[in-house]
């Protein structure tokens, strides 16, 4: 059997070659997403209730500011709590000394926790009413968290009245009681009014510095002049004027003849002219006459009494 070949035919065909595709790259954000165990379209839903959250606080703060009625902002603000935008958790700093329980308790103390709805500024108000809180800051740090910073007061000295004792501040402020069985190295200060007069105290300490460490107690004496008690024992009554100077010029008549711890009982400089001091069983009064300076006052030394209080 022959075979016909046809002539003039078009040539077989050759194989043709496939043109190699670029192989995809995965980013690293989307090998995290696919270990996710929620799908894609979850995660879109996720961001979309972020969003709506976000959304809604916005809203509420533009709804106070052009007057939009409080149920409609309320229940916008209720609804970005249920999104999640709700006080979880209270961050506080700034405390040394004050209970961290008072601050947290002021804080959650809100008819509602709904982030847009809690009221910044009366929680604020709030803890200044606080002897301890000199000044409070407080902000939100979406989505949960209210943060707290506080400013403290420094307790500057004890302050006794009827048998009570308060700590106070270098103005007075009252911090809180005492326990008589552990009273804090600071100076005590006697007498009603005497935590109004501490500002004028530490002024009074400032003009005679040496001296200042060896003043265990002051007394406020008829709501006008202090007494004086020296951790030696002695009294130093100072007058209604010029005290800070009257201080002063006894610091310097210790530092030239030593008065504190020498057995004095007590000192009296109400009389500016003169230095009046009282010893147990002295017999005899005399002028001493300071060896410093001409003009400062004399001494005069007494058995009796040095003049009455006031």
């Amino acid at each position: 059997m022959t075979k016909t070949i046809k002539r003039g035919g078009a040539p077989p065909k050759r194989p043709t070659q496939r043109r190699k595709q670029a192989v995809k790259k995965v980013s690293r954000l989307d090998r995290m997403i696919g270990a996710l165990p929620v799908s894609e379209a979850m995660l879109r839903r996720i961001a979309t209730w972020t969003i709506t959250g976000a959304g809604g606080v916005v809203a509420l703060v533009v709804a106070s500011w052009i007057g939009v009625p409080g149920m409609i902002g309320n229940a916008i603000a209720e609804g970005a709590g249920r999104a999640g935008f709700r006080v979880e958790q209270i961050e506080v700093t700034g405390l040394k000394r004050m209970d961290r329980m008072s601050v947290y308790a002021v804080a959650l103390d809100q008819q509602s926790r709904a982030m847009p709805l809690v009221d910044l500024d009366a929680v604020r108000e709030k803890l200044l009413r606080y002897g301890w809180i000199a000044d409070a800051h407080v902000s939100r740090r979406l989505p949960d968290t209210l943060l707290v910073d506080i400013v403290e007061r420094t307790p500057a000295a004890v302050w006794q009245d009827s048998g009570r004792l308060t700590l106070i501040d270098a103005s007075g402020v009252l911090l809180e009681p005492v326990d008589p069985a552990a009273i804090p190295d600071l100076p005590l200060v006697i007498g009603p009014g005497a935590d109004r007069q501490e500002a004028a105290y530490q002024t009074l300490l400032a003009a005679a510095p040496a001296l200042k460490p060896r003043v265990k107690a002051a007394t406020w004496i008829g709501n006008r002049r202090w007494d004086l008690t020296f951790e030696s024992g002695e009294t130093l009554a100072l007058p209604e004027d010029g005290a800070p100077a009257a201080l002063l010029k006894f610091a310097e008549m210790d530092g030239a003849r030593p008065l504190l711890g020498r057995g004095w009982i007590r000192f009296d400089m109400r009389d500016p002219s003169k230095l009046v001091a009282r010893k147990p069983g002295a017999s005899m009064a005399h002028a001493v006459p300071d060896e410093e300076t001409s003009t400062a006052p004399s001494m005069t030394a007494e058995s009796g009494q040095a003049g009455g209080e006031g």
